[in-house]
């Protein structure tokens, strides 16, 4: 269960790098990101398709770029990464009752 939810925050933390190196170098292509991030192309690929659906970044000759949605998004990242970890914090089990055999 809990497997499962360290894969995503992973693959979210590779998007948002992604993201982040585009942000900060656009245009840029694949294979820089790839050879900067230490990531294989495939996944950085799959972080750019990821990206382009959501219309954080679009396509161009020399490489990915942001769109005017970009901007909103890391506006509104900060706040909805603290809701999430309040959320995961609101599930801790501190003093678990000892379970009997």
């Amino acid at each position: 269960m809990i497997d499962r939810l360290e894969k995503e925050v992973d693959m979210l933390e590779r998007h948002l790098q992604v993201l982040r190196m585009v942000i900060e170098n656009e245009p840029i292509g694949i294979v820089k990101m790839s050879n900067e991030t230490g990531y294989p192309h495939h996944k950085v690929r799959y972080s750019l398709r990821v990206l382009e659906e959501e219309n954080l970044i679009e396509p161009s000759s020399q490489g990915a770029i942001t769109t005017e949605r970009t901007v909103e998004f890391v506006d509104e990242l900060d706040d909805k990464l603290d809701d999430i970890i309040d959320k995961i914090g609101g599930m801790r089990i501190d003093n678990p009752p000892e379970v009997e055999n």
